[in-house]
């Protein structure tokens, strides 16, 4: 009996450890950045790019999705957010041990056409690994929060 309560135990202990990441939301599949997210870069081998992009024809005003794109960096954790209003680009750096290794995420948001479109690149060094889902999900939030 005690070692099936031991076992037990073990079990709980061990499943407690284990890192879950929330699903995807139903409407988050269908939006355009998570379809457009690519990996480049062999994690834990070379630096790992993580991008998406997307386009809104309806958004006019670039300012304002550079705002509401910096809101969405500082609301995801990232600090030093560097902004490049003529150029349409914001820098930012997220939380590191190591802070010459921090993370950096580079987002822009150019005029194309009668709309703007929203890039977003993460990029972590050679070493250092991410899950692909998390980074997805967090970045196509920010890249989405352009035209709230």
């Amino acid at each position: 009996m005690t070692r099936i309560v031991a076992a037990v135990a073990a079990l709980f202990l061990v499943t407690g450890c284990v890192q879950t990441t929330k699903p995807d939301a139903p409407g988050d599949v269908q939006s355009a950045c998570y379809q457009n997210f690519v990996v480049e870069g062999t994690p834990g081998i070379s630096n790992v790019n993580y991008r998406s992009w997307r386009e809104f024809p309806g958004l006019t005003d670039q300012q304002r999705a550079l705002n509401n794109l910096r809101s969405a960096m500082m609301a995801e954790g990232f600090s030093n957010i560097g902004v490049d209003a003529s150029a349409g680009a914001l820098t930012a750096v997220q939380a590191h041990s190591i802070p010459s290794r921090a993370p950096t995420l580079r987002v822009s948001a150019r005029k194309v056409g009668a709309g703007v479109r929203v890039d977003a690149v993460f990029m972590i060094l050679q070493g250092q690994t991410s899950d692909s889902t998390i980074v997805r999900r967090n970045l196509c939030r920010i890249v989405d929060a352009a035209n709230l």
